[in-house]
């Protein structure tokens, strides 16, 4: 089978003019929040592994 593929004819995405400075600001501050986020719990996650102790008998 053939697979099918669209091209889309798209200039821009979204609204029909350039972004103002507000929303250049708000979609900064969003993905910074989202980054420390991700930190945050990559570091909860991050856990130092434990060797066993070999126990002779």
């Amino acid at each position: 089978m053939k697979t099918r593929k669209n091209e889309l004819d798209v200039d821009f995405i979204g609204g029909v003019g350039p972004l103002t400075k507000d929303e250049e600001k708000r979609i900064s501050d969003f993905i910074k929040s989202r980054k420390a986020n991700q930190k945050m719990t990559y570091q909860k996650t991050s856990r130092k592994l434990t060797t066993k102790k070999r126990v002779t008998a």
